[in-house]
């Protein structure tokens, strides 16, 4: 797992999981706390997370609405768009441009 960029826009990449969420939320964390206004989480070249990979990004999510920010998710890959409608999550977090409207409904059908 790599994270690059500032205070105000990250690129994540590689694996989300149990093994990189520390490093991980160290990063989020320290972002959130030494910027203001929306902080941007490009995920294109992400490849995958876990549920300890998806608890490190809602835990920042939590702690940028503590601080009076924004946590925006850009470029949701296709994979991790559809456990986030699953887990119904696409519904807390702000994602940039939202989820097609077809796999939305598709699988939150009852």
């Amino acid at each position: 797992m790599h994270i690059r960029g500032d205070h105000a826009e990250l690129a994540v990449g590689g694996r989300l999981d149990v093994r990189s969420a520390a490093d991980a939320r160290t990063v989020l964390h320290s972002a959130v706390d030494s910027g203001d206004g929306d902080l941007v989480l490009d995920l294109a070249g992400l490849d995958s997370w876990d549920a300890t990979g998806l608890g490190v990004i809602m835990g920042a999510h939590r702690r940028a609405g503590r601080c009076g920010r924004r946590l925006v998710l850009r470029d949701v890959p296709p994979q991790m768009q559809r456990l986030l409608v699953a887990t119904r999550l696409h519904r807390i977090l702000a994602i940039e441009g939202g989820l097609p409207v077809a796999e939305t409904q598709i699988l939150t059908k009852p």
